[in-house]
């Protein structure tokens, strides 16, 4: 028999790739769960006696969703459908099964099965446990491809490891590796990005829904599901974040310009950075300190290594509780830092506060040559730090502040809190100030 399915260039890569994990989406109206019944459909009917399995978070998602569209699209003169089990049998002996999620307890149900290829749709929505877990029942005596291939837009609980998974690790539509807690490399992954605009057939047939109804929704939800910006999303905190503004590629700090570092210590890590200000008081994150399992000896010495000679630091920030006494010693984490030649002067740590402080720094505003600027802006080096501050969502709680569970996205972000808080000086501007007009060059020229 012959079913003539309509996909777009994007849908067809995905329906293509053989990486074993491969992400679709970005945007609302990109074709996702569509792409995912159809491809199902294909590898069902293309290799006889194959196990898929596809996910929804819930079964009410489920029903309204990839059931029915499956419903809605599949061919019943070669597979049925059972209602009661949810799961479409070939005459080839392929099958098809729906089920939802909602924990990694949930996904014990599976423990003794085995798929060639499991699914999730809206994979935002399931949280990191389950999906590895799941990747544990691609299994069988066969020569069928075993992969997983997800689908899913920005936001929702799980939107932090998907995008360090497949966002953050390199260009969209590239193979990369993925490494377990052990540092083995144990798949490769793929994004496939897809945006309303590569959906032809939705804006030939409902043009008023990326014209219109699209943009009514907030700004926030607009750039994350009208453009597919991972930055961005549900119960984020620093929703001013912009890559485009915030992160520039490194340029040399002028020597006039105030140098400071700010840091928070643990032995879960040592997050430590320097920051440049300059005449205008805006500041420049530019070098990055990133680093687990430091003894305080070990942690001052990686700090001093990595200040450049003649590099004269104004302060080093950091927050009151190093100055408690610890029991073993009687001696404060702050003194033994001084002791190793790394002072600091104390902030307040006050939490609420402190955020607040750095959703100013971070605001987005037009500098004085009419482009997009900040009154913080991050070195495209500091990779730890551009990776965690956009990743921060509101505390449940404690609306105002922020959620501290995953707490590794915490270190990064506290440290420029810290800086924020210890309120660092403009660069010194020895009067008079004539500016060259001659060559051109204005101080504030720096930075771009």
């Amino acid at each position: 028999m012959q079913v003539n399915f309509e996909i777009t260039e994007k849908q067809l890569a995905f329906i293509e790739a053989d990486t074993d994990e491969v992400m679709f989406g970005g945007a609302a109206g990109g074709g996702k769960t569509y792409v995912q019944v159809i491809d199902a459909w294909l590898k069902a009917i293309t290799y006889p006696g194959i196990k898929q399995i596809i996910f929804r978070n819930t079964y009410p998602e489920l029903k309204r969703t990839v059931i029915a569209l499956a419903l809605a699209l599949y061919p019943q003169d070669i597979a049925k459908y059972n209602k009661s089990d949810h799961v479409w049998t070939f005459e080839n002996g392929s099958t098809i099964e729906f089920n939802f999620l909602t924990s990694a307890t949930d996904a014990m149900k599976f423990k003794s099965a085995e798929f060639d290829i499991v699914r999730f749709d809206e994979l935002t929505h399931f949280d990191f446990d389950t999906y590895i877990y799941m990747m544990s029942r691609l299994r069988g005596a066969n020569d069928f491809p075993k992969q997983i291939k997800s689908s899913t837009n920005p936001g929702g609980k799980g939107h932090y490891w998907v995008k360090s998974r497949f966002i953050d690790v390199g260009e969209p539509l590239r193979v990369y590796p993925a490494f377990n807690d052990e540092g083995d490399h144990v798949s490769d992954v793929i994004f496939i990005p897809a945006k309303i605009d590569d959906n032809v057939f939705i804006m030939q047939t409902d043009p008023d829904y990326k014209n219109k109804r699209m943009k009514a929704l907030s700004k926030d939800d607009r750039r994350a599901l009208g453009e597919g910006d991972w930055d961005v999303w549900a119960g984020q905190y620093f929703s001013e974040f912009r890559r485009e503004i915030h992160v520039l590629e490194p340029f040399v700090i002028p020597p006039e310009w105030r140098r400071y570092r700010a840091i928070d210590y643990g032995l879960d890590m040592l997050a430590c950075y320097w920051i440049a200000v300059d005449f205008l008081g805006r500041a420049y994150v530019y070098r990055e300190l990133y680093e687990s399992d430091l003894i305080i000896e070990a942690a001052a010495k990686r700090i001093l290594e990595m200040t450049e000679d003649g590099e004269e630091i104004e302060e080093t920030f950091a927050p009151k509780d190093l100055w408690s006494r610890t029991k073993d010693t009687g001696v404060s984490i702050a003194a033994r830092f001084d002791e190793c030649g790394v002072p600091f002067k104390q902030v307040s740590n006050t939490r609420i506060a402190g955020w607040y402080s750095l959703k100013t720094w971070l605001q987005p505003c037009i500098d004085e040559f009419g482009k997009p600027a900040a009154k913080l802006r991050i070195f495209s080096t500091c990779k730890n730090l551009i990776r965690t501050l956009p990743a921060l969502v509101h505390d449940e709680k404690h609306v105002n502040d922020v959620a501290t569970n995953p707490h590794e996205l915490t270190h990064a972000p506290d440290a420029i809190r810290y800086f924020v808080d210890g309120q660092p000086e403009p660069a010194y501007i020895p009067p008079p100030y004539e500016p060259d007009e001659e060559a051109g060059i204005d101080f504030w020229e720096y930075g771009g």
